[in-house]
This record gives structure tokens, sequence and C-alpha cells, in this order.
């Protein structure tokens, strides 16, 4: 897959991307990108969506600790695939993150709007929000705040929270709080739900729908918190995976 880089480019003018997140991109390219009606190329590429909000989102969550650091930038990188020579740009658009007047409600707003239909992308932005933030060791609790408020704003409140960050920091040890499942749960009904949810989260579904290569990398993760979190249960409970 290419480089979201190369997209910011020249042709990143006729993206239709607007909003807070349109501007961010504006002025990192340095002029003003079209509205909807005048777009060139119809509407924005998913993977330069999800990852400039992925950019805003970690930028203003920069301010929580107080500065962006090296090592955040080195987990953005890996998550998006950064050619060298990108690297100067991906700091420098860290920094117009941080320092633009627009808040990070605004920018969880627009990307809340254009995934609605898709929550578990949603879900991803998150959980590189988390990995992000772990970056340096711990998620700091100025940090976990701004992480549940924008989780709020795409909907995941709650539990639905609770689940999400369990796969990130250290909580009360619940494996079967990953798996978003219930103790009471009859070992047939918890393998179900397991094989489920495994099926319903598997990189090659995000794939087949052509979603951001980082996107597949945050699925994979997860994956791998779901799974360590069955394999738990399945030994307490005394069968195989």
């Amino acid at each position: 897959m290419a480089s979201i880089w190369g997209k910011l480019g020249g042709a990143g003018l006729g993206y239709a991307m607007g909003g807070p997140l349109g501007a961010l991109l504006g002025a990192f390219a340095g002029h003003l990108f079209m509205d909807r009606e005048g777009s060139l190329f119809g509407p924005p590429p998913k993977d330069v969506i999800f990852t400039t909000a992925l950019i805003a989102l970690s930028a203003k969550m920069a301010k929580a600790d107080g500065v962006v650091l090296r090592s955040e930038v080195d987990a953005f990188e890996k998550l998006v695939e950064v050619p060298p020579e990108e690297h100067r740009n991906v700091q420098r658009l860290f920094d117009l993150a941080k320092s633009t007047t627009d808040g990070h409600e605004a920018y969880a707003r627009q990307i809340a709007g254009a995934f609605a239909d898709e929550p578990k992308l949603l879900e991803d932005l998150l959980d590189g929000l988390f990995d992000i933030a772990t970056a340096d060791g711990a998620v700091h609790e100025a940090e976990l705040a701004y992480v549940e408020r924008v989780a709020h704003i795409l909907g995941f409140a709650g539990r639905d929270f609770d689940r999400i960050a369990a796969r990130h920091v250290r909580r009360p040890d619940d494996p079967y709080l990953v798996l978003g499942a219930e103790r009471s749960m009859t070992d047939d009904a918890l393998k179900r739900h397991y094989r489920a949810l495994a099926a319903e989260i598997h990189p090659d579904r995000e794939i087949a729908r052509g979603l951001p290569a980082e996107a597949v990398k945050i699925a994979m993760q997860r994956l791998a918190a779901v799974n360590a979190a069955w394999d738990r249960i399945a030994t307490e409970r005394g069968f195989k995976r």
C-alpha cells in the first residue's frame, strides 16, 4: 500500500476532507483544501482520514504530559508506513496539530461522523492512541482521562471503554473484560463468544474491507491481546483453545 505522504502532496488538493482535519492538512500542505462540492478527485481515502485523525488526536494528547516525545512519534511511525525521508514531516505535522486552535473534541467529532458506520475502525483509532500513549512505558492519568474523553465522543463509554483500556492499561486483572464476556457464561457459551469475537476482529476482515494498513496493524495487536486473555481463561477453566 502506498504511503499516505504522497497523497498529501499535489493530489491532496482535490480531497474533500473539510472540517478541522481538512484545515490541518491544508496548513500542512501549504494550501486550503477544497470543500466537497469543489473536490477534484472525490472524498479522501480512508487511510488519509484515519491517519490524519490519529496524528491530530495524538498530538493533542501530548499536551496531557506537556510535550511531544520522540518515543510517541516513533510509536506512530510503527503504526503508519513512513519513508525515512518523511520523518521530519511527521514531526512537523505533530507539532502543527498540537498548536492548532481546534480542540480534540472537534477532531474526535469529525472522525466519529466519518466512520459512524464502521465502529471497529473507531476502536482501531482508540487502540492506536493507547499504543502511542504507552510508548514511554506507561499511560499517565491525564492521558488515560484524555483517551476516555475521546472514546466517549466516538461512542465508547463505560464497560465498552474499560474493555478497550484493559488491553493496554494495568487495571483489575480480568481477562473476561478484555473479551467483553461475563464470568457467569458457560464453557460452551464462552467458546462461541470467543470464536465469534476472534472472527469479527481478525485482520483479514479489515484487509478485505479495504481499510488502511495502519488499522490492520492495530487489529493484529488487538487480536493478540484477545488471544492472550482467552489463553488465560482456557487455562483457568481447563480446556484448550
